[in-house]
């Protein structure tokens, strides 16, 4: 696993206001990112949109999958 630390002030603006995230890790940044996708596109090309990283990560081993 890799050790990293996340610096991140994100701030949305959405015409019926605002909001603010501050993640800490990875996976509080990929549920932000997923979940303005999901606003932003609607849940069905947020899927596709999310089903095409994981297509760019498929060629992983089983080996370097258990790493993580």
């Amino acid at each position: 696993m890799t050790s990293h630390i996340i610096d991140a002030d994100i701030k949305v603006k959405w015409p019926e206001g605002q909001s603010a995230y501050s993640p800490a890790s990875a996976e509080e940044l990929m549920l932000i990112a997923v979940d303005l996708l999901v606003k932003d596109l609607g849940h069905v090309a947020a899927k596709s949109f999310v089903e095409q990283v994981f297509e760019r990560y498929s060629h992983t081993t089983a080996d370097a999958q258990a790493a993580y």
